[in-house]
């Protein structure tokens, strides 16, 4: 069992470090954008005499003059890392300036930490750079007109700049700090100045923070030497993500390293003779490496490193930040937490800057910033840097990532909701907090002596998903046995969304007789638990507190603020708040301790933040007391936000009248690139009150094409017309359409006929035109349209999205294997229902590979094979395609004998009653005239394949339909 925690956790650490986890790594860019490459030579400040050699990259957008952004790595990157963040900005119109700042990449030098007498002034001399070049505006001699951006140790170094230098127009830091004291030892209050206001108030906390260990040594490895010589300077560590991306790290730091080291043997100012050892600090400054030595020593963080990360941190220079800020936070962050936004946001606030906040679902442990949120950035620097019009106003958006599901991608939701104003702050609405029970009696937990074995519940760049990695990993290490003590509300009776930090009120007394200090170590954390026992740890955090016990022996009482979060917890499930006396992540006590826990206050208060819900992307899943407002209310206001839009929309649909045919598909054509066709030259049309299926083998294009008439995909060539009218994405005659196409997708978690009313409501279109009795009636579901639709098996969601194309009773059905999961008596019933539905003077396309059923629904094929039509016609030309036909006889022999006679009939087979021929282009006609003429009584006559026969013929024997 210890090999198997002990091999998990390297694996573990191994990705967390491996994937770059202190790097923004940057996506994909535009690849035309010019560069210019150039070093910048800059004194070398306090501690590094003579110079150091920057190594920048210039990227020019096609019109200059233009406003210039400097653009900054994470910690353990360079320049290269933000390249692809570049480029889109200068696609975007600005001029961006990339370096690799002292220490990392080919720049010489050693890192200070963002030291204002080192990183951030060798920022201000590329503004002072950015300043000579014609391609960059000016506001004034000297001034260019900039912005700053970078992510983790690029976001505090443009936050710091903005405090140091006023030419600085605009920032948008990321992921990134405001008290490095605070971050790496959670709630110390040595250094002066502003506290986060997120941090607890309680005054029985110590005047130590718990050391951070685990992540502080992951930042102490990034800036460590990898042994190339006595420089005191070494290569950067390659990001994980850019090898993953395919970019070959590890070529370009040898190439690193053996340029830097060039540089300093052609330069020796550049070299820094008071350097320590390789070995010891790597590319750290003395005083940077003496106070990680401290730390990681003591675990404590005494007044001299607390004023030293002080220095390097945005709290000394919140309140003189003038530029417009925009703040991101990740919320999967176990390195910097919601709560150091929080604090930045508020000390700039209060000091008349103008902030807004954007907490995004990612972070150090979830990813950098995606599409959504870059656009805003964007939009930030296009409005405070070129002047246009501004975005969309909010003091703080923020992501909610649900445990909802949808049934065709198994992908969480994510909506975003914001306020117009940063919670709190003069004039904003405050954050509240709602109080919930907590069940459970005190416990007494133990501190085992060294602190072993110690939970195992975060790990660097994983976070808090390590229940999703491994669940066995998780219930064995994350609540270690005589450890944590845990404490239960009841099951919710609604949903709600937690958004900000749970807070709870204990306390903690000596155990008689037992191992006891003078303070206790303790970590908290808030878990929600389904109904089924699953547990997941909410921020994917914990908190560590320091509590001095009372010299008389009395209890100690304490307000924990345990991590920020914003999560949506289901209703029935139950909240657990845990407190627990080991971390591996933290720097506890090793000696043995016994301390009795319980809940002071009785409840835990959960934050909700005022807000709206903006996007369209899910559907708001239920009451959530995290914003305020009842998701139903929210979703009523995106709905009353766009329905003139959808009104227009369905107007416009109800004009397209005339007797054009439902559809007309002509010379339609896709392909991709490298060469691949899906669909070549298809032609075809559907009639009114016709029932239409859709053949093909697998990779027939089958699917591409009713994904192109849906407007899902634009076809390469050709056209498709809909009663008369071309379709592309948002047409209105779409709206006459309903469509099933490659599986049903619902929210699980309401029921049948919520999941249609809802869908019904999002269109915009009244609800007198739903006929949705008659769809549910369709769905023939009975009672079970009251359950959930996750307690479905698979031909109950396959009717219930059969129900849901039909809302509206549009004129044009398309259907992807409608009967898929249904049983016989399901299917016939579909099969009645489809040829009812087209009766009534509507038409329907079926796409299937049940041929018997298409055979026995559909008055008309179409089939595909690699992407063209080799056949269409009705069902019975179809079949009778071959010439085989049978003949139902009084006397059998006799017929047999009269049709081998006539020219070109073949094959002839008596069978009973009946006398089989392939006719070979003889009239079916003639050859009943002929029997007749002979004496022979024909009952009956017809072809002899089945449609499975001719669809063989048509595109092989080695194809499935």
């Amino acid at each position: 069992m210890r090999r198997f925690l002990l091999a998990t956790l390297l694996v573990l650490l191994l990705l967390a470090v491996g994937a770059g986890t202190l790097v923004v790594t940057s996506r994909g860019g535009p690849e035309d954008v010019p560069t210019e490459q150039f070093r910048l030579n800059v004194p070398g400040g306090p501690g590094q005499p003579g110079e150091v050699s920057l190594d920048a990259t210039l990227y020019r957008p096609d019109r200059t003059p233009a406003p210039a952004i400097l653009i900054a790595h994470g910690f353990g990157g360079s320049k290269a890392s933000v390249d692809a963040d570049a480029r889109e900005l200068a696609d975007r119109g600005f001029v961006v300036l990339a370096w690799s700042a002292r220490g990392f990449g080919t720049s010489t030098g050693q890192i200070a930490l963002d030291s204002p007498d080192h990183e951030v002034a060798d920022a201000s001399r590329l503004i002072d750079y950015l300043a000579t070049r014609p391609e960059v505006r000016l506001d004034g001699p000297g001034d260019p007109r900039v912005g700053v951006t970078g992510g983790s140790y690029g976001g505090a170094l443009s936050l710091l700049l903005a405090g140091y230098d006023h030419r600085v127009d605009a920032i948008a830091p990321l992921i990134t700090w405001n008290d490095l004291s605070q971050a790496l030892f959670p709630n110390a209050r040595v250094a002066p100045g502003p506290r986060p206001a997120v941090t607890p108030a309680a005054t029985a906390f110590g005047d130590d923070g718990v050391f951070k260990r685990t992540w502080a040594g992951v930042f102490f490895s990034f800036g460590m030497a990898t042994g190339r010589g006595p420089t005191g300077i070494a290569p950067e560590a390659s990001s994980g993500a850019s090898r993953a991306a395919g970019a070959g790290r590890e070529d370009d730091d040898a190439a690193d390293a053996e340029q830097r080291d060039a540089l300093l043997a052609s330069d020796p100012s550049r070299r820094d003779p008071a350097a320590p050892p390789a070995t010891l600090c790597g590319r750290f400054i003395p005083a940077v490496c003496a106070a990680y030595t401290e730390a990681a020593s003591t675990g404590r963080v005494s007044p001299a490193t607390a004023e030293l990360l002080r220095r390097s941190s945005p709290v000394s220079v919140t309140d003189r930040i003038k530029a417009p800020t925009l703040l991101v936070q990740g919320e999967t962050d176990t390195l910097f937490g919601l709560d150091q936004a929080d604090a930045t946001a508020r000390q700039i606030a209060s000091a008349g800057g103008k902030v807004e906040v954007i907490w995004y679902a990612g972070g150090h442990d979830g990813g950098a910033p995606g599409p959504v949120v870059r656009e805003r950035v964007g939009e930030w620097f296009d409005h405070y840097l070129r002047d246009q019009p501004p975005g969309e106003p909010a003091g703080l958006s923020y992501a909610v990532q649900g445990g909802v599901r949808t049934e065709s991608r198994n992908t969480p939701t994510v909506r975003t909701v914001t306020s117009d104003a940063y919670p709190g702050l003069d004039g904003a609405p405050p954050v509240t907090r709602t109080e919930l029970a907590l069940r459970g009696d005190p416990v007494v937990v133990l501190n085992p002596a060294g602190a072993n074995p110690a939970a195992i519940t975060t790990v660097p760049g994983v976070g808090g998903a390590l229940g999703s990695l491994s669940g066995r990993l998780a219930a064995l290490t994350a609540e270690l046995p005589g450890q944590s003590a845990g404490f239960t509300t009841d099951p919710l009776p609604r949903q709600f969304l937690l958004a900000g930090s749970p807070q709870v009120r204990i306390s903690v007394a000596r155990v008689p007789g037992q191992p006891t200090a003078d303070e206790a170590v303790l970590y908290g954390k808030v878990s929600e638990i389904a109904p089924d026992g699953r547990r997941t740890l909410l921020g994917g955090a914990v908190a560590p507190m320091r509590i001095p016990m009372p010299a008389d022996g009395s209890p100690a009482e304490a307000l924990v603020t345990l991590p920020a979060v914003v999560a949506p917890v289901e209703a029935g499930n139950r909240l657990v708040v845990s407190i627990s006396t080991t971390d591996q992540s933290y720097g506890g006590p090793t000696q043995p301790a016994a301390w009795r826990i319980g809940i002071a206050g009785g409840s835990v208060g959960v934050p909700s933040v005022p807000g709206r819900n903006v996007t369209a992307n899910t559907v708001p899943t239920g009451p959530a007391v995290g914003i305020g407002l009842i998701a139903a209310a929210a979703l009523a206001a995106w709905v009353v936000a766009r329905v003139r839009t959808r009104r227009r929309r369905a107007a416009e649909a109800s004009e397209l009248t005339g007797t054009e045919p439902p559809l007309v598909i002509d010379g339609l054509r896709k392909s991709y690139p490298g060469g691949v066709v899906a669909v070549n030259g298809v032609s075809f049309e559907v009639r009114p009150n016709q029932v239409l299926g859709l053949l093909g083998p697998n990779g027939a294009g089958k699917t591409t094409v009713l994904r192109m008439l849906m407007g899902l995909i634009t076809p390469t060539a050709g056209s498709i017309r809909v009663f008369g009218h071309p379709v592309a994405p948002g047409a209105p005659v779409l709206s006459r359409i309903g469509s099933f196409v490659e599986g049903p997708g619902f929210l699980p978690h309401l029921s049948g006929a919520d999941n249609l009313r809802l869908y019904w409501a999002a269109t915009g279109r009244p609800e007198a035109d739903s006929h949705l009795e008659e769809a549910l009636e369709i769905a023939g579901l009975g009672n079970a349209l009251a359950r959930q639709v996750r307690t479905y098996s698979q031909g109950m969601r396959q009717r219930l999205a059969i129900a849901q194309a039909m809302l509206g009773l549009p004129d044009l059905l398309v259907l992807d294997e409608p009967t898929n999961g249904l049983d016989p008596p399901q299917i016939h019933a579909m099969r009645e229902v489809l040829r009812g539905y087209a009766r009534d003077g509507r038409t329907v396309l079926v796409s299937s590979h049940l041929l018997a059923e298409v055979e026995q629904t559909c008055d008309h094929v179409v089939v595909m094979h690699r992407g063209t039509v080799v056949a269409d016609g009705s069902v019975a030309d179809i079949i009778a395609g071959g010439g085989q036909a049978s003949f139902r006889v009084d006397d059998p022999e006799r017929a047999a004998e009269v049709l081998r006679g006539a020219a070109g009939v073949s094959a002839v087979e008596v069978e009973r009653d009946s006398v089989h021929a392939d006719l070979n282009g003889l009239a079916r006609a003639d050859a009943i005239g002929r029997l007749v003429a002979a004496g022979v009584a024909v009952e009956a006559a017809g072809p002899r394949r089945r449609l499975e026969d001719a669809f063989l013929q048509l595109v092989g024997e080695d194809t499935t339909p």
